[in-house]
C-alpha cells in the first residue's frame, strides 16, 4: 500500500527533527490540509466524530442548564497562547467547554426559537465544502460550485413563482441569513427609487441625493427588526421605516397601510419600498401577499417578501392558498437554515428581474473583469455583497439529492401540524391564554393561574419565572416575548421528530413551574386578590 506520508514531507522531516533533538517541536506545514497530511487529518475527523456522536447520543436534554457565570469562569482560565499537546487534549477542551453545555436544536424538548434540527446528508456537505475551502465568488476560484449554486438558486425562483419573460430573467444569491438577504433588498430598493426620482444622479459614485431624505419603506409593526436596520446602515435612517399596524390576526392592515401612505405623499415624501412578512418571528403570521403586491404597484414602490421563515411553504400543498401573491414580489427573502432543515448559514436573495444586481455589482480587473461577462464566464461576486464567501449550497443539493423536495416539505408541513394540535391542548386548558392559532409553527400565550386574579405586573413576573426555571434545568427550552409590553412565553416548532406527547409533557413541566412560580409571589398574588374583592 501505498504511504500517506511523502519521505520528504514537513511531517516526515519534523518526526526526524524531534527524534534529534528529544523535543516535540511543532511545524505549521505539518497541519495544512495536503495529502502528506491525510493520515493525522483522517484521525483527527474521526476523533472529532466519536466527539459529536458521543454528545448527540448522550443529549438527553435541550441544554446542561449551566451558567454564564459559570461557564465564562471555566473559558478565562485557558491560555491562548499554549497550544495543548496533541489534538486528542483539544477535543477533549472542546468537549468541555463546547459540546457538554452546547443547546441540541434536535432534542424534541427544544421549542424555543426558529432553530431547526439539521439532515444528515447537509452535515456531510459541511464536511466536504470545509475541506475543499471553495469561495464562490469567482468561476476560476469555485468552477462547478458555481453552477452548483446558480441551479439552486434558478430552483428556488420557480418554486417562489417568479418566470422569466423577454423583459426580465430572475435570479439571486447565496446570502449568510435573512438580515443580509433584507439589507440587500432595502439597498436594491434605495437605488431603483433614486434612479426612478433622480435620473441623472449616479448613487454609487455621488453618495445619497438629497431626495432620500423623503423616502419611506413601510412594513409591519410585527415585521423583522433587520429592516429597521437596513434602513439605518443605508444612510436613510429608523425613522424612514413606517410600521404598520396589524389586525386580530397579527397580518398587516392594508387599510392602514394605505393611510399611512397617503399621509406621507401628503408631507411630500415617497414611498419606495413596502415589505411583506410571509412568517413573523413571534407569531408565524403571514402579511396579504396579493393585496401588498397591488398597493405597492400602484405607488411604483419596491415590493419584498421577506419569507425566511415561510419559505417552508414553498415545499408544501398548502403554498398556493398561504403565499399566493408572493409571486409579484420585486424581491424575496429565504432563509434554507430554518424551515428547509439546514446549517447555519444557508440562505437567498431572489430578485425577479436580474438588471437590479445592477446596483451592487463592481467590477475589479483582478477579481471579475468586464472581460469575463464579456466571454460568458459566471462570476457570482457580481450579485453579492459578500467577495468570499462559502460554498453553502453544496449542503442544500445534498439534502435535495438525497432526500427529495417532497419529503423535506413534508417535515416543515409536520411541524405546521403540531403546533395547531398544541394550540387545542392549550386553549382548552383554564391556566393558558393563548394570543393566537397558529398559521406557521409558532403560538405566544402566557401560564395564568386560574385561582386568583393577578395583575399583568405580577403574570409578568410569573412567566419571567417559568422561563428562566425551565432553562435554567436544561430539560425543556422555550422562548419569551412581550406583546403589548407584557412577558409572554413562546413555541416555535421545527422539529419533525417532536410529537404531540412532547408537547403535552413540556406543557405539564411549565405549569409545575408555574405553580411554584406562583407561589412565590402569593403574598402579592393574595393582596391583589383582597383589594379587587
Amino acid at each position: 500500500m501505498t504511504s500517506l506520508l511523502h519521505p520528504l514531507s514537513p511531517t516526515s522531516f519534523d518526526a526526524r527533527e524531534s527524534a534529534a533533538s528529544g523535543t516535540d517541536k511543532k511545524d505549521i506545514r505539518q497541519f495544512i490540509f495536503a495529502p502528506e497530511n491525510l493520515m493525522q487529518y483522517g484521525i483527527g475527523a474521526l476523533q472529532a466524530l466519536s466527539s459529536v456522536q458521543s454528545a448527540i447520543a448522550s443529549a438527553h436534554k435541550p441544554f446542561s442548564g449551566t451558567s454564564v457565570d459559570s461557564l465564562s469562569q471555566q473559558i478565562a482560565q485557558i491560555d491562548l497562547s499554549t497550544p495543548l499537546s496533541s489534538l486528542n487534549d483539544v477535543m477533549s477542551e472542546v468537549n468541555d467547554i463546547y459540546l457538554k453545555h452546547a443547546v441540541y436544536f434536535h432534542h424534541p424538548h427544544y421549542v424555543a426559537h426558529l432553530n431547526c434540527p439539521v439532515v444528515y446528508p447537509s452535515v456531510i456537505a459541511e464536511q466536504v465544502l470545509s475541506a475543499v475551502n471553495t469561495s464562490v465568488d469567482t468561476w476560476d476560484q469555485s468552477g462547478g460550485a458555481t453552477l452548483i449554486e446558480q441551479k439552486l438558486i434558478d430552483w428556488t425562483c420557480d418554486k417562489v413563482g417568479f418566470t422569466a419573460s423577454h423583459t426580465s430573467q430572475p435570479d439571486g444569491i447565496f446570502t449568510s441569513g435573512g438580515t443580509q438577504s433584507n439589507l440587500m433588498a432595502m439597498l436594491v430598493a434605495r437605488d431603483h427609487a433614486i434612479s426612478r426620482v433622480a435620473p441623472n444622479w449616479n448613487a454609487k459614485h455621488d453618495g445619497l441625493p438629497e431626495v432620500t431624505a423623503r423616502f419611506k419603506i413601510f412594513t409591519s409593526e410585527k415585521s423583522h427588526f433587520s429592516v429597521q436596520k437596513a434602513a439605518a446602515l443605508l444612510g436613510l435612517g429608523y425613522n424612514a421605516v413606517i410600521p404598520v399596524p396589524v389586525d386580530q390576526y397579527y397580518k398587516m392592515d392594508t387599510q392602514a397601510l394605505e393611510q399611512l401612505i397617503s399621509s406621507t405623499l401628503n408631507e411630500g415624501n415617497i414611498p419606495i419600498a413596502i415589505v411583506a412578512t410571509a412568517g413573523t418571528t413571534d407569531f408565524g403570521s403571514i402579511d396579504p401577499l396579493s393585496d401588498m403586491a397591488n398597493i405597492a404597484s400602484r405607488h411604483e414602490a419596491w415590493f419584498h417578501v421577506d419569507a425566511a421563515y415561510g419559505c417552508g411553504l414553498l415545499l408544501g400543498t398548502h403554498k398556493e392558498a398561504c403565499l399566493q401573491g408572493i409571486e409579484h414580489a420585486n424581491s424575496v427573502t429565504v432563509d434554507y437554515h430554518k424551515s428547509f432543515m439546514q446549517p447555519v448559514s444557508c440562505s437567498a436573495f431572489l430578485l425577479q428581474d436580474r438588471t437590479h444586481f445592477s446596483h451592487i455589482s463592481h467590477h475589479a480587473e483582478y477579481l471579475n473583469p468586464l472581460s469575463d461577462a464579456d466571454a460568458g464566464i459566471p462570476n457570482l461576486v457580481d450579485k453579492s455583497l459578500q467577495t468570499t464567501r462559502r460554498f453553502d449550497a453544496l449542503k442544500l443539493w445534498m439534502s435535495l439529492r438525497t432526500i427529495g423536495e417532497t419529503e423535506i416539505g413534508q417535515g416543515f408541513e409536520a411541524a405546521r401540524i403540531l403546533a395547531r394540535q398544541t394550540f387545542m391542548l392549550l386553549s382548552e386548558d383554564e391556566h393558558f391564554e393563548t394570543l393566537h392559532a397558529p398559521e406557521l409553527t409558532t403560538l405566544v400565550f402566557r401560564y395564568v393561574p386560574s385561582e386568583y386574579d393577578l395583575t399583568n405586573q405580577q403574570l409578568d413576573e410569573i412567566n419571567q419565572s417559568i422561563r428562566d426555571t425551565l432553562t435554567g434545568q436544561g430539560q425543556i427550552m422555550i422562548a419569551r416575548t412581550k406583546v403589548n409590553g407584557h412577558y409572554y412565553l413562546k413555541f416555535t416548532l421545527l422539529n419533525p421528530a417532536t410529537e404531540l406527547e412532547h408537547m403535552r409533557h413540556i406543557i405539564q413541566a411549565i405549569k409545575l413551574a408555574g405553580v411554584q412560580a406562583t407561589n412565590n409571589h402569593l403574598p402579592s398574588a393574595l393582596s391583589a386578590a383582597d383589594q379587587n374583592t
